[in-house]
């Protein structure tokens, strides 16, 4: 439970951090780029010392781990697009709805049972996303004039989120079998990967001068990324622990982020809840209830 509860508090972190960004004008995309260079070195405290080298490359898992760390700031940034270009709203409900994706996946991959209760909880945590995250207020962003390229991005965000949260369930069903297991190494070895790609794109964009380089995204990235390592670190560990039932407890760890974020954004950041809003959260934690004990 408390590798659970870690999972849950800390992503909501994250999710209340790009948040704090935006208040104070902070390049977010230098942040998410020094913010994996942060876990990578977090990850190498923690575990004693850098373990990645040549023997990594010849490991079974070493092609899921490069593509793990393309789809971590790949799916940051494609976040970043769509809240900008949609909404924050759109950007949060194609995200979290994506909880379906590896629901489906450990059904049909790991022939899990699909409990009656399990397939009400999933039902009314979609309907719970939506409702939690409606916007309160008419958002200007999302009645410009769309494209193809803005209709495509939510199901890009929802597609690839969900296969992020199910690649993270195969990782480490098939490669790592408990807590106490090398996975550390794998989730370093995605972070750099992460972070040369962002450290490449990052660097381009500056000889080009299409950015400048902030001191202040540095410190944000650093902030992000100690606990950006250890909510991946958590939910392996919560994979681990309940394995067998990843059906369930991917969506549990989803729907309690969406609870405790708009919680939280409510006491920090005063955002206004309307009854809407508050009719998700009811039915978060009763979707929570209903797929945790299906």
């Amino acid at each position: 439970m408390i590798y659970l509860l870690g999972s849950i508090v800390l992503s909501s972190y994250l999710t209340l951090s790009f948040k704090v960004l935006q208040k104070l004008h902070i390049n977010a995309f230098q942040a998410i780029v020094f913010n994996y260079i942060a876990c990578v070195c977090t990850g190498a405290l923690f575990n004693g010392a850098f373990p990645v080298n040549a023997a990594v490359v010849d490991s079974s898992w070493f092609k899921w781990a490069l593509l793990m760390g393309a789809m971590f700031i790949s799916i940051f940034n494609v976040i970043s697009i769509t809240a900008q270009k949609l909404g924050v709203a759109v950007a949060s409900v194609a995200n979290k709805l994506s909880l379906v994706i590896p629901f489906l996946f450990s059904i049909f991959l790991y022939n899990e049972n699909a409990t009656a209760l399990k397939l009400c909880g999933i039902a009314v945590a979609l309907t719970a996303v939506v409702l939690t995250c409606f916007p309160s207020q008419k958002d200007n962003t999302t009645t410009s004039k769309t494209n193809k390229l803005l209709i495509v991005l939510p199901l890009v965000l929802f597609i690839s989120s969900g296969l992020l949260d199910t690649l993270i369930v195969y990782v480490k069903n098939i490669f790592f079998n408990g807590p106490a297991d090398n996975f550390n190494t794998f989730l370093i070895t995605a972070f750099s990967v992460a972070g040369i790609i962002g450290i490449v794109t990052l660097a381009l964009q500056i000889i080009t001068g299409k950015q400048k380089f902030s001191v202040k995204a540095v410190i944000a990235g650093v902030i992000i990324g100690i606990p950006n390592f250890f909510s991946i670190w958590c939910l392996g560990n919560v994979i681990a622990t309940y394995k067998g039932n990843s059906s369930a407890i991917i969506p549990v760890n989803n729907m309690g982020i969406v609870l405790f974020s708009a919680v939280m954004a409510w006491l920090l950041f005063k955002e206004k809840l309307t009854a809407i809003n508050w009719a998700g959260i009811a039915l978060a934690v009763g979707a929570i209830a209903l797929i945790a004990y299906g």
